[in-house]
């Protein structure tokens, strides 16, 4: 499509620095052994910035190192989350299968077109977000806590979903904010029809 794309990931230039997750025991006291997973302990943003001023758009896997350079993975939306707040985002969009936070996981009418981030903390404590969508609400709050202002859930199976997200009011997916009187009326307006929580 003519867009001067690179790929990288964050062992490259040592971007992103993890440590080996720790094992833990779950509720019955089995040990839990995470495996090759990384948590984020620092990231050296000159990498990812010396790609964008040059004018590449980085396309960059999950794949860490740890200082003895033991590989490690780590979710794709907390990399993206971490990559927003050190660049001073003002938006981190995800994309994913479904049309953003539901009401209820099992009905894709219930679309939530947007949710302060103590109402996704609520639906979460209260079941309401399972599986892969767990990960991606744990990305949201890392970025809102750490000066991201909005944080967009889309669909990749929507047509012109990021277009339509972006540049209506109504838009496609949940946006997640931390307070909803950022938002404007137009924004809260949206269509009549839109579920809203928070």
């Amino acid at each position: 499509m003519g867009i001067p794309a690179i790929g990288i990931s964050g062992i490259d230039g040592g971007m992103i620095m993890t440590t080996k997750r720790k094992k833990t025991k779950d509720e019955s006291g089995a040990l839990i052994d995470y495996g090759y997973v990384g948590d984020i302990s620092s990231v050296n943003m000159g990498v990812l910035k010396t790609q964008l001023d040059a004018g590449f758009i980085p396309m960059i896997s999950s794949l860490t190192a740890d200082n003895d350079g033991v590989i490690l993975n780590v979710n794709a939306d907390t990399v993206a989350a971490t990559i927003a707040h050190e660049l001073n985002a003002e938006k981190l969009i995800l994309m994913t299968s479904v049309p953003g936070i539901l009401e209820d996981k099992n009905d894709k009418t219930s679309l939530i077109s947007y949710i302060n981030h103590d109402g996704l903390k609520e639906m979460k404590l209260n079941g309401k977000l399972k599986d892969g969508m767990l990960p991606k609400v744990d990305a949201v709050g890392l970025a809102l806590d750490n000066g991201v202002a909005r944080v967009h859930i889309i669909s990749s199976n929507t047509e012109d979903s990021l277009l339509t997200e972006v540049f209506t009011n109504h838009g496609t997916g949940t946006l997640i904010v931390n307070d909803l009187k950022n938002l404007t009326t137009n924004e809260q307006l949206g269509e009549s029809n839109e579920a809203t929580v928070g």
